[in-house]
């Protein structure tokens, strides 16, 4: 394994990941990989295989260039030229409740929607 290289990558990786506001669970679940996985990988601890390395470019929003240190703005955590900076989806706790309640039955989910109301009248 190229030592360097997989630092590069996952240096490149932590920036673009906490541009966008996300957990590593948040980026291991979008790219389907174990968030242990995903921590080894941002720790320089192992290299993204090709399919990988593609799917963390579409959810990270970099270039492969960026993730592989080719760029001009790799690990500097520069949008991409005239591109703004992308603004967050949910809050870290939103997005991690909502992995808690995806395998949950219909029934308790609707459950938990009726408890979410009561507590929001209050």
């Amino acid at each position: 394994m190229d030592k360097k290289l997989a630092t590069t990558i996952g240096a490149a990786a932590r920036v673009a990941r906490t541009r966008l506001e996300l957990t590593q669970a948040d980026v291991a679940e979008r790219i389907d990989v174990a968030t242990e996985v995903y921590g080894r990988l941002e720790r320089g601890g192992m290299l993204p295989s090709v399919q990988t390395l593609l799917k963390l470019c579409h959810e990270l929003h970099v270039s492969a260039d960026e993730l592989l240190g080719l760029s001009a703005n790799a690990v500097n955590g520069a949008s991409r030229p005239g591109e703004p900076p992308t603004a967050p989806q949910e809050r870290p706790e939103v997005r991690r409740l909502l992995r808690t309640v995806r395998p949950l039955e219909p029934a308790k989910v609707k459950l938990l929607g009726l408890v979410a109301n009561a507590l929001n009248r209050r």
